[in-house]
């Protein structure tokens, strides 16, 4: 039963993740928006640089994520919009 619980915990926090980058998307951590893509089943598929590229392996209808850091960790506020539209037009939900 414990793990059922920790795991309600996981994803209410992470649906306030996403609330809070509506709120404010140029306040959102680098680490915290690629955590919401592996969230939302989207992978790794590659890495060159300082870019990351994310895909979704089962949903070929989803556009690839290129996502970049910023100054102090944080996500560029661009890049976080993107994301959020992808969430409301293809109608995702964070587990």
């Amino acid at each position: 039963m414990v793990p059922y619980t920790v795991s309600l915990k996981s994803v209410a926090r992470w649906r306030e993740l996403v609330e809070g980058a509506r709120r404010n998307p140029a306040n959102i951590r680098f680490a915290d928006l690629c955590g919401i893509l592996l969230r939302l089943g989207y992978v790794l598929d590659r890495k060159r640089g300082s870019h990351r590229i994310y895909r979704h392996p089962s949903r070929p209808d989803l556009p690839l994520v290129n996502l970049q850091a910023s100054g102090a960790g944080k996500a560029k506020p661009y890049q976080v919009r993107q994301v959020l539209g992808i969430i409301e037009t293809h109608r995702l939900e964070v587990d």
